[in-house]
C-alpha cells in the first residue's frame, strides 16, 4: 500500500541572553546563568492534502496576539493553514519572558526576537518532511503528579488576598503542612506520546504529555528548560536515535498540580537540578521501556478543526475598585520586601485595577487534530486534571495540550472557583466567567466527535 503520511521535524535554539527578564513568578528576575539550552521544537505532518503543525516552546506563557501573528507568517512561507498550526508553551519557569504576568514584566527585545525562531522552527520542520508512520503510546506514571490544592484542619485560615475572605482549600500549604487534611482532587498521572518513524524504521520524533506543572529546581536568575527538556535529552539516548531526532514533552491539564510534596518532603534529592534531572529521566524511560507496544500506521490520515469560544471576563465591581485602587496608590511596588499577606494584597489590588481595562468579553481558540488515531485537544490556559481526565474518558489515543495558541491564564471547574485558593484569585491569570470550563470542554469535544 502506498505511504499516504509524511512528517518533518526541527528544532531552532531560542535561548535568550543574559540579562533577559524571566517571568513565572510573583516578581520579575534578571537572567544571569544558562543551565541549557531553550528550544522551539516543530512536528508537522502533511497527509490527503492536510497538512499541520505542531510546535512546542521552551517558554512559560504566550498570548494569541503573538501566535497569530507568527502564524501568519508561517502561511506566507508554508500555505500551512493559521488553524492546522498548535504552538504551545512548556510552562518552564526560567526562561525569557513576553508576556507580562502578575508583577513579572515582558522583555520587550526578546519578544521581538523569538516569533521569528518559531517560524524556523515550524518552516524547517516542513522542508524536512519525508514518508513516515506514526504511533500512540502511554505510561501511567502516578509518583509525581500532585495535587497542591489540600483541604485543611478546622480553624485553619486560608486567606483570599483579592475578597479578604477565607477560602475553603489552601494551595501550596508551606508551613502549615500539620494542618493538612488532604488533597482535594484526583490528577491526571498518564503520559501520553506521539511517536513518529521514518519509513526506514529510523526514528524522527516523539511527543510527550504529562500533566505535571514543573519541577523549578534552581536559584532564580536561571535559565532552563526545566524537566520537559530533560525528558527530551534523556529519550534521545535512551532510543538510541540519531541527532536529527526531537524529543518534545508538552505540558497536560496541570493547572493544580506539582511536585511539592507537603505530605512526604523528604522523598526527592535537594540540589539544583537534582529533582528535574531525575523526573525527567524516569519519564523517559518509562516511554522508552513501552515503545515496543505501539502500533504503527503509515497511512494515517489527518484532521484539524478550529473554532472560537466566547467567554466572558469576571472583573471587579465599582466598590472593588475603589478600594484596590486607594491600596495600589499606597503602595510602592519597586520596594516589595517577601511574599507575605500584605504584599499579595497590594500585588493583586494592582491585578484588580489592570483587570478592569479588559474587554468584557474574549473569543477563546479551541482546537483539535487527528492524526492517524491520535487525537489532540489544544487549550491556551492551565487547565485542571478534571478537565483533561472528562475528555480522555470519552475518547480514546487522546491528550489536552495546554498553554497552546493563547494564554489567558487559569481555567478552573466552577466548583473549584467556588471553593477559592490561589487558582482561582480573580486577576488577569484567573479571569474567565465561572461557567468557561464547561463552556470550553463542550466545543472542544463537538470538535473531536466530528472526527
Amino acid at each position: 500500500m502506498t505511504n499516504t503520511l509524511q512528517a518533518g521535524v526541527a528544532k531552532v535554539d531560542i535561548t535568550p541572553p543574559l540579562g533577559t527578564l524571566i517571568n513565572g513568578d510573583f516578581v520579575t528576575h534578571y537572567a544571569t546563568q544558562i543551565h541549557d539550552v531553550l528550544y522551539a521544537k516543530a512536528l508537522v505532518f502533511k497527509g490527503g492534502g492536510v497538512t499541520v503543525a505542531l510546535c512546542i516552546v521552551d517558554i512559560c506563557a504566550m498570548r494569541r496576539e503573538l501566535l497569530d501573528a507568527v502564524k501568519a507568517q508561517v502561511y506566507e512561507l508554508t500555505d500551512i493553514l493559521p488553524p492546522n498550526i498548535l504552538i504551545s508553551s512548556t510552562h518552564t519557569h526560567a526562561s525569557g519572558s513576553v508576556e507580562s504576568l502578575l508583577l513579572g514584566a515582558a522583555d520587550l527585545p526578546y519578544r521581538q526576537k523569538l516569533p521569528s525562531l518559531i517560524v524556523e522552527a515550524i518552516v524547517k520542520a516542513q522542508q524536512n518532511l519525508v514518508n513516515a508512520r506514526v504511533g500512540f503510546g502511554s505510561v501511567n506514571i502516578p509518583e509525581y503528579v500532585l495535587c497542591r490544592r489540600y483541604a485543611m484542619q478546622p480553624g485553619y485560615e486560608a486567606q483570599n488576598p483579592v475578597t479578604g475572605g477565607l477560602d475553603r482549600v489552601k494551595t501550596n500549604p508551606f508551613g502549615a503542612e500539620d494542618q493538612i487534611i488532604g488533597p482535594v482532587s484526583q490528577m491526571d498521572t498518564e503520559l501520553c506520546y506521539l511517536a513518529v518513524k521514518n519509513e526506514n524504521d529510523e526514528w524522527l520524533g516523539l511527543l510527550g504529555n504529562y500533566s505535571m506543572h514543573y519541577v523549578g529546581d534552581w536559584e532564580n536568575g536561571t535559565l532552563s528548560s526545566d524537566y520537559f527538556g530533560e525528558f527530551s535529552n534523556q529519550l534521545k539516548d535512551l532510543l538510541h536515535a540519531g541527532d536529527a531526532f526531537v524529543g518534545m514533552l508538552s505540558n497536560g491539564t496541570s493547572g493544580e498540580a506539582n511536585i511539592w510534596d507537603f505530605l512526604n518532603p523528604g522523598r526527592f534529592p535537594k540540589g539544583n537540578y537534582e529533582k528535574s534531572r531525575l523526573i525527567g529521566g524516569d519519564l523517559a524511560k518509562r516511554v522508552a521501556q513501552s515503545v515496543n507496544e505501539i502500533e504503527w500506521q503509515a497511512n494515517a490520515t489527518i484532521a484539524a478543526d478550529y473554532a472560537e469560544v466566547r467567554a466572558g471576563i469576571r472583573k471587579p465591581d465599582a466598590s472593588e475598585l475603589e478600594a484596590a485602587k486607594l491600596l495600589v496608590a499606597q503602595g510602592t511596588y519597586e520596594k516589595l520586601d517577601g511574599i507575605d499577606f500584605k504584599t499579595m494584597q497590594r500585588l493583586y489590588a494592582r491585578e484588580q485595577v489592570l483587570l478592569n481595562e479588559f474587554p468584557d468579553q474574549i473569543n477563546f481558540p479551541v482546537q483539535a487534530i487527528k492524526i492517524g488515531n491520535v487525537v489532540i485537544g489544544a487549550l491556551g490556559g492551565e487547565f485542571f486534571a478534571e478537565t483533561g481526565l472528562a475528555l480522555k474518558s470519552e475518547i480514546k489515543n487522546y491528550f489536552t495540550i495546554t498553554l497552546a495558541n493563547d494564554y489567558v491564564g487559569y481555567v478552573c471547574p466552577e466548583h473549584e472557583i467556588e471553593r477559592g485558593g490561589y487558582e482561582t484569585w480573580r486577576c488577569r491569570t484567573s479571569c474567565l466567567e465561572v461557567t468557561a470550563e464547561e463552556k470550553i470542554r463542550q466545543v472542544l469535544k463537538s470538535l473531536i466527535n466530528k472526527f
